[in-house]
């Protein structure tokens, strides 16, 4: 396996693997990186679609990526998914799988369509004192320190970001400015979080930095992720064979591991409680999504709050099982064994009373029935005790919502604080009481608000235990490498495995490149994985981010005012200068 950019590698077409026909595939769990794994099996590796099977604990594929009207209840998003225009392995897969809503169109060509017909970008991204505009004003407002505090931890070596905190490699003038309001609601950072993982996210997007403070930079399906990603994709896993065994709960894999040779030899499931499994050799291939960011997610509804459940965690004890028999296979407690530092809570609010789309609508300034982009990304209320944001995607959200309601999704990052108007934490609230905290935070009036919250509104609150847990703070080995050295027939996928890339979690992209990356390494494809985007190398996007982190504020050259000139001279009139005074950096005389 090895990674490439450009067309050469993008559009060829591999030759048919040695040796594929005699292969079978397992997967276990039915999130995204097992469909997209074994979507690249039959398109890329050729293996027919009826040898491979995928084990899933639920009765429904997506992982994460879900969206579903409970009865009773209404409808449930525990999360959305942030797009951009480089998720090269995300794109390379979803420009082969068909659209469920366009004809001759693919979920790609339907997804780039839309996006370009209604391009995303905030006109309210912080609110403060009841839903005024809290004038950031698009700015990111970083003195010295704090502009000092980004370019320290750009140029430091990832061994010198293992094991920290984010809160210990900045100072306290950051953690108070713009720059970590807008990137710790939008990435859902905390300041106790990984501070490499923030470096890895700061060479990433390096392109996207000047639409961080109105969310330019972000793009987003047409309805919820499950009805836009997931159902198109599963739906033709069907179609080409793939075989769907669910209501299984994968309990240990085990293995032959002798000297430097690692086989999987046998997977352990449990199905509607009756124990099974099935005996492996080289030729059947394992792709095990180990841990889960949704894993032991719990539901309350309008008038009951959701629990934290710090019970059993099949995700996780299967991979505690497994990391046990050789230590190439990570360290899963690193990243579950902090609960209350990766958890937080979300909540789905449905409006059923019109007057509560007037106020979106206020802070907005989109007409939420439009069709089109509303609140384009989250809307933070900075002077909010749970850091509560919300957004409103284009509705309908769902195909199947009423066209006079609107699906709101709502998360706050510290449940654990008192509320602003509810004098509750958010963990202890129903989705009621959820809602009237949202209410208040939109600006509406004090008496309104329990008589909307309670008749004109349906919230289902969910806590998720795990949803930040690859934002712990780690170090190399921790995570297991996709593909171990001296595996023959296994690999790791998903959030919790570790790319042999430059990319980054909490992403689509990531849970496609892993992937992308043990099915082209298992079965020898002949053709590239895309690399990663290579802004972080190019001094175009370099001097961008650069001249919006400073607002447009021209660089002053250091020295004595005779010695700036000479020094402005030598460079001024050259393809530096050049590029200095395309992005505003220096003033052309």
């Amino acid at each position: 396996m090895h990674h490439d950019a450009g067309n050469y590698e993008a559009f060829a077409r591999p030759r048919k693997p040695a040796g594929v026909d005699d292969k079978t595939a397992w997967f276990v769990g039915a999130g995204l990186a097992s469909l997209a794994g074994a979507a690249f099996l039959i398109r890329d590796g050729q293996m027919a679609g009826d040898r491979i099977t995928i084990l899933e604990e639920l009765d429904l594929p997506g992982g994460a990526l879900d969206g579903i009207k409970v009865p009773k209840k209404g409808f449930v998003i525990r999360g959305g998914r942030e797009m951009e225009n480089h998720f090269e392995c995300l794109w390379d897969l979803f420009r082969s799988i068909p659209s469920l809503e366009i004809d001759d169109a693919s979920v790609l060509d339907e997804f780039y369509w839309l996006n370009k017909d209604d391009p995303n970008f905030s006109l309210q991204r912080v609110t403060v004192d009841q839903g005024q505009d809290a004038h950031t004003d698009n700015k990111f407002s970083l003195g010295d320190e704090s502009q000092k505090d980004l370019v320290r931890i750009f140029l430091a070596t990832r061994e010198e970001m293992e094991n920290k905190r984010i809160n210990e490699v900045v100072s306290e003038e950051f953690l108070k400015g713009n720059f970590w309001l807008y990137w710790r609601t939008m990435f859902a950072f905390e300041e106790w979080h990984s501070a490499l993982e923030f470096k890895l996210y700061l060479h990433r997007f390096i392109h996207h930095i000047k639409g961080l403070p109105d969310l330019s930079t972000l793009k987003f399906t047409k309805y919820n992720q499950y009805e836009s990603l997931v159902l198109p994709l599963y739906r033709w896993l069907l179609d080409q064979g793939v075989n769907f065994q669910f209501s299984t709960t994968v309990t240990d894999v085990d293995f032959a591991i002798d000297g430097t040779r690692k086989q999987a030899t046998r997977i352990h499931w449990v199905s509607e409680d009756v124990e099974g499994g099935v005996d492996l050799t080289e030729n059947d291939l394992v792709f095990m999504t180990i841990g889960s960011l949704t894993e032991n997610s719990d539901e309350g509804d309008h008038q009951t709050p959701a629990q934290l459940n710090r019970g059993p965690a099949p995700a996780w004890d299967l991979w505690r099982t497994v990391a046990a028999k050789d230590p190439s296979f990570g360290r899963p407690g690193v990243f579950a064994d902090h609960i209350d530092e990766t958890k937080w809570q979300s909540c789905t609010v449905t409006t059923l009373d019109k007057r509560i789309p007037e106020f979106i609508q206020k802070i907005c300034k989109r007409d939420p029935f439009s069709g089109k982009v509303v609140t384009g990304g989250i809307v933070t209320a900075k002077d909010s005790s749970w850091l509560m944001s919300w957004t409103v995607n284009r509705q309908p959200h769902f195909k199947n919502q009423p066209d006079d309601q609107i699906v709101v999704w709502v998360y706050g990052l510290f449940p654990d604080n008192v509320g602003d108007y509810v004098k509750k934490t958010m963990a202890d609230c129903t989705g009621e009481e959820i809602t009237r905290e949202w209410l208040y935070h939109m600006g509406v009036p004090t008496d309104q608000i329990d008589g909307l919250a309670a008749t004109g509104a349906k919230a289902v609150p969910v806590m998720m235990p795990y949803v930040t847990a690859f934002f712990m703070p780690r170090q190399a080995g921790d995570r297991p490498d996709v593909v171990p050295a001296g595996s023959v027939n296994f690999a790791f996928i998903g959030q919790f495995s570790e790319s042999p890339s430059r990319d980054c979690i909490f992403t689509t992209e990531y849970s496609v490149r892993t992937p992308m990356e043990a099915v082209y390494t298992l079965l020898d494809i002949e053709r590239a994985v895309p690399e990663v985007f290579g802004s972080t190398y190019d001094v175009r996007h370099l001097l961008n981010a650069t001249a919006r982190l400073r607002d447009g504020q021209e660089v002053e050259l250091p020295g004595p005012h005779h010695l700036r000139e000479k020094l402005y001279k030598k460079f001024v009139d050259n393809e530096v200068g050049e590029l200095l005074a395309e992005y505003k950096l220096i003033a052309k005389p």
